[in-house]
């Protein structure tokens, strides 16, 4: 037990076996579950897992692949089952150094927040290791899923170091949760339409041999629209169904307005190309009044969305 509380560690795996044997034999001693996921891999990490004689360890294999999501919503129904009372995820890629767990636990146990996240770029000293690439879209995906989850001061949503209340847990709905890497972002919200209150933690990562199943082209195809998606979901359970807020009739007019405005400002302009003939005066004003008005509402929501972020 850690300060009085029930520690199980989930660790989804997926072609883990060079990694999985040191990741559970780091886990320090107040761990009181670790819980290893093997999510259908092709090499032997479950067994690997099993052989490492740890009488806390329980592995828990899937029949076929059903992503980083599916793996922790199996290994987090196993945690609350265990009757856990904080539930930690740590990849099995050795990226995460359990060293920094006490820092992740405390957040949670003695700050009192409801989840708990690390965040590579507070431990400066990580940002020279990480890949270009990496940096670039960390930082691209962190303002769309700000955007997404309402959390504006969480940075590094990728990051997968993670540690949550049981009791938030519990009032999520884990099946509704995506199941591929879109896990990390859709977590957050999640936790954000219960108005859980998240904290970034300052923890590196280690980049070693490991090798990853991140498609850069795939995510950067899909999850635009799936953030976008989400936070029209978001919106409409927080801000309509829940409690009817101002920020959803700002976002409803001011997308309506901003849409008619280059819409109907973009056909003005391509019919003046094609007739040859200037656009008149009151024209103008009908494409430039919806766009201004349309861009201070969305900016206004943007602003009052930032004022409600659970603190």
């Amino acid at each position: 037990m850690y300060k009085g509380h029930r520690i199980a560690v989930v660790v989804p795996a997926h072609n883990e076996a060079a990694h999985i044997g040191n990741v559970v034999a780091g886990m320090p001693a107040f761990v009181d579950h670790i819980i290893v996921v093997d999510d259908a891999s092709r090499d032997n990490t479950a067994q690997v897992a099993r052989r490492s004689g740890d009488h806390r360890i329980l592995v828990l294999e899937t029949q076929s692949n059903s992503g980083v999501g599916g793996a922790m919503e199996l290994g987090y129904r196993e945690g609350l089952a265990l009757n856990a009372q904080v539930l930690v995820k740590m990849d099995g890629d050795e990226q995460m150094s359990p060293e920094f767990l006490p820092v992740l636990l405390d957040a949670v146990i003695e700050n009192g927040y409801d989840y708990a996240k690390g965040n590579r770029f507070l431990a400066s000293e990580s940002l020279s290791f990480m890949p270009r690439h990496r940096l670039f879209g960390n930082v691209v995906l962190t303002f769309l899923t700000k955007l997404a989850s309402g959390y504006w001061h969480i940075f590094d949503p990728q990051n997968g170091f993670t540690a949550i209340r049981v009791e938030a847990l519990r009032t999520l709905d884990l099946a509704a949760i995506h199941k591929r890497f879109f896990f990390e972002n859709d977590m957050l919200v999640h936790l954000n339409m219960h108005d859980f209150r998240v904290k970034d933690v300052a923890i590196p990562a280690i980049y070693g041999n490991e090798e990853s199943d991140l498609n850069i082209l795939g995510i950067g195809a899909t999850f635009p629209f799936l953030l976008l998606r989400k936070f029209f979901h978001r919106v409409f359970q927080k801000y309509v169904l829940r409690d009817f807020s101002p920020i959803a009739l700002f976002l409803l007019l001011g997308t309506l307005l901003f849409g008619w405005g280059v819409v109907y400002g973009a056909w003005k302009w391509v019919e003046a190309i094609a007739t040859g003939h200037p656009t008149p005066t009151g024209t103008i004003m009908l494409v430039i009044l919806p766009l201004i008005l349309g861009f201070q509402l969305l900016l206004q929501a943007i602003v009052l969305d930032i004022q409600q972020t659970p603190r």
